[in-house]
């Protein structure tokens, strides 16, 4: 049995019936045709609670944070519509260091509206990627599904975004989240076709989150195989989730598990780059079009989940609250 990667979220493991080469798309195809959740798009929120959440996290706290992915594989074992696959547990699901191998990812100077999320999920810190997006209320960030929900089960809370992250550095401050959304799709099924999850961030010092690191616009039903610039803070071996990360590519379907309508890139970030973002183009300031979601270990890509109506109406309701 082939084991994967601890990468942004799919700790998916793949019997041997399923591994096929993959392939790289010809051009950019037309966005798929919808399906009854596409036509019929749900969101489940959470209101959080934030009293002292700041202070929570201190820096200590923010650098044993456990990446995220792990909660995605938990999502995979309560049951999800994948193909040949089952869920690695432990540390069988880290990924050693080769020495002297170089990596996919590229180092990053930080950007301002790109930082990292910490939040607690059944007693204990994880931490994931995210950006703040631009939107009606000014304060809402994207990140992966499994970062605001078990999918299905219990909500994050302690929920932060630290944009412009480094080396344990916060130059904008430390934003908490009051609300949560996501497909219920995702919330109640944990179907890694929606694994995105959005947060409304409280002011800080009287001022929203846009208004002092900027929003990225977003886009939605766009063609398939599109050349993107995904961004994130990859925390598992080689990396140490301390700098920001990036990786440049033309998207192909997943071939394990088409089902899911994801897309890939190149891309070998691990453990905490989960749900930063993908952005069209080779760019910082293109427009928003996914989220860092899974991948696996026979293979350097990195799968987000194709944004439609149902990411499309999740992104809506959070931005407008």
């Amino acid at each position: 049995m082939t084991r994967t990667r601890s990468l942004a979220s799919g700790i998916l493991s793949l019997s041997a019936a399923a591994v096929l080469a993959l392939t790289s798309a010809g051009g950019a195809t037309a966005a798929p045709t919808a399906t009854e959740d596409d036509k019929n798009p749900s969101v489940t929120s959470a209101i959080l609670e934030t009293t002292g959440v700041a202070d929570y996290w201190t820096a200590d706290r923010m650098r044993s944070a456990i990446p995220g992915d792990v909660l995605a594989g938990k999502a995979l074992e309560r049951g999800n519509r994948s193909s040949d696959a089952t869920v690695e547990k432990g540390n069988d699901t880290k990924v050693k260091a080769t020495k002297g191998r170089a990596t996919i990812a590229q180092s990053e100077t930080p950007v301002s509206h790109i930082g990292k999320v910490f939040f607690t999920m059944g007693g204990a810190n994880y931490v994931c990627s995210g950006n703040a997006v631009s939107s009606p209320n000014k304060s809402t960030v994207s990140t992966a599904g499994h970062c605001v929900n078990e999918g299905p089960g219990a909500n994050a809370t302690n929920f932060v975004f630290v944009p412009a992250y480094q080396n344990g550095a916060a130059p904008y401050g430390k934003w908490t989240a009051k609300a949560l959304y996501s497909p219920t799709a995702w919330s109640k099924n944990g179907d890694m076709a929606y694994d995105t999850g959005f947060a409304v961030m409280n002011p800080l010092n009287g001022q929203t989150l846009t208004a002092v690191v900027g929003g990225s616009g977003v886009a939605f039903n766009q063609a398939y195989g599109l050349t993107y610039k995904s961004f994130g803070y990859p925390a598992a071996a080689p990396f140490n989730g301390e700098t920001l990360k990036s990786c440049t590519g033309t998207a192909s379907k997943d071939p394990f598990n088409p089902q899911f309508g994801t897309q890939g890139i190149p891309c070998d970030m691990t453990g905490g780059s989960s749900g930063g973002p993908w952005f069209i183009g080779t760019s910082s300031s293109g427009v928003q079009n996914s989220v860092n979601s899974y991948g696996y270990s026979r293979s350097a890509v990195m799968y987000g989940p194709y944004w439609g109506a149902v990411i499309q109406k999740a992104y809506a309701s959070a931005s407008t609250s």
